[in-house]
């Protein structure tokens, strides 16, 4: 079987030139928000995965079927339309925080927001320390 490349890596682009580009000055405000948010929870320096995402730390996977890489164990993208949060550990292990998050979808793995301040802060922390033990304790076949 043909190894996987993942297309999503880290790469050397500043973190803090990156926020600085958002035209939305709300945008910008919220990203060094969440900048600071998953500094304080990760204890990890931010690094810019491909051209638009900021992550914190990594975890070594391993599927069942051989392929196997290295990704962010946390990270945010600020969008044009929503900020994207990675949330690894996925949102049915969570229903208690979900309940109180406030307004927001989701994805397979992707909280979707508006802005910040149509969420409570204090439960994002919770779902992202939450997400970010579950994944750097998970164990891989």
């Amino acid at each position: 079987m043909p190894k996987y490349e993942l297309k999503t890596k880290v790469t050397d682009a500043s973190v803090i030139d990156f926020i600085n580009t958002l035209e939305d000055e709300r945008k910008n405000e919220d990203a060094f928000e969440l900048l600071d948010i998953f500094a304080e929870i990760t204890g990890e320096e931010p690094k810019m995965w491909g051209p638009s995402i900021i992550g914190y730390g990594t975890y070594h996977y391993k599927y069942a079927s051989g392929q196997e890489g290295d990704f962010m164990a946390a990270g945010f993208s600020p969008r044009k339309a929503k900020h994207t949060i990675y949330i690894m550990s996925g949102f049915d292990t969570h229903p208690e925080l979900m309940a109180k998050l406030g307004k927001y979808k989701t994805g397979k793995s992707c909280l979707y927001v508006n802005k910040l301040t149509d969420i409570d802060l204090s439960v994002l922390k919770e779902l992202i320390h939450a997400s970010y033990v579950w994944i750097k304790n998970k164990q891989w076949p």
